[in-house]
């Protein structure tokens, strides 16, 4: 069964890494999200990493989306995003210069605040995107770029989706998981995920073992995976729910270590789901939000 994964950090990944060509068609992946990482970077570092994406499509032969009409066709697809408002530095010009550049994903926030919103670290979570963030937020839908609230506060969520409410444009939370199961600010409170769903967006299940559960052998892993997407589909509906590994963004999870490993959780999920569902969170969920905001614009 084909996939997309909304989150990885493999182009910043030093060493052994989890994605790679190999890995994602062992896998079964049709699109991998290729985040640009650069905590407290500047533009000029984020440039870089988009050439080194473009030199990987040309060397290894991926398909790059910039449009939703891209997902049509063979060959393994790529798609090029930013993790960390930083790279915008404040200047809605660095935002269109980065679309140009081919970037279609922004992950607002990191682990710290920024010019855009506050993050889930922050002490003064009442507080969300900011003025500028709420232009920039305005400008990605404008330009056909997905908005992303993983690592933001639960103020810039709701802000965030406030937005989308008023405009009818979906966003996503790449890569996060359900607070009900796991107890962090890094997940998704059953308000927030009932809210993304209402907004026609998309949470991706993040393989991070420190978001899933306590137990981090592979058995533990495995069920915890099972948990949190059970809860999900229960509270946000089956439309709701994707994958967004953040595979070489996390310490590598003792049972999906690799992309090649995606086969084994969609086996154990059709054991649990209906065939129909299994669809859905692998591909169909995330492939109609790529395609209902990037086509708008693209």
């Amino acid at each position: 069964m084909k996939y997309i994964d909304l989150h990885t950090d493999a182009l910043t990944k030093e060493g052994v890494r989890s994605v790679t060509k190999e890995t994602l068609a062992r896998g079964g992946c049709a699109l991998e999200c290729f985040a640009c990482f650069t905590p407290r970077g500047d533009l000029g570092k984020t440039l870089k990493l988009c050439d080194k994406f473009q030199k990987m499509c040309l060397d290894e032969g991926f398909r790059q989306v910039k449009r939703g009409g891209n997902l049509a066709g063979e060959g393994m697809l790529a798609m090029l995003t930013v993790e960390g408002g930083e790279a915008v530095g404040g200047d809605l010009g660095n935002l269109r210069f980065l679309h140009e550049k081919g970037v279609r994903m922004l992950t607002l926030v990191w682990n710290f605040d920024n010019d855009l919103g506050t993050s889930h670290t922050t002490s003064e979570r009442e507080r969300g995107l900011t003025p500028f963030g709420r232009a920039a937020v305005e400008l990605m839908g404008e330009l056909g770029m997905i908005a992303d609230i993983s690592h933001g506060s639960d103020a810039l969520f709701f802000d965030v989706a406030a937005w989308s409410k008023r405009t009818g444009i979906p966003f996503v939370a790449s890569h996060s998981n359900a607070r009900a199961c796991r107890e962090h600010t890094r997940n998704l409170s059953d308000g927030e995920i009932r809210t993304l769903a209402d907004c026609g967006g998309v949470m991706g299940l993040n393989f991070y073992d420190k978001f899933l559960a306590a137990d981090r052998s592979c058995e533990g892993q495995k069920a915890a995976m099972i948990a949190h997407m059970t809860h999900i589909l229960k509270v946000g509906g089956e439309d709701v729910l994707a994958f967004g590994s953040d595979f070489d963004g996390c310490p590598q999870n003792a049972y999906m270590k690799t992309a090649a490993d995606m086969p084994r959780l969609l086996f154990e999920m059709e054991k649990v789901f209906p065939h129909r569902v299994v669809e859905k969170v692998a591909y169909g969920n995330a492939a109609r939000v790529i395609q209902s905001v990037l086509d708008e614009k693209n």
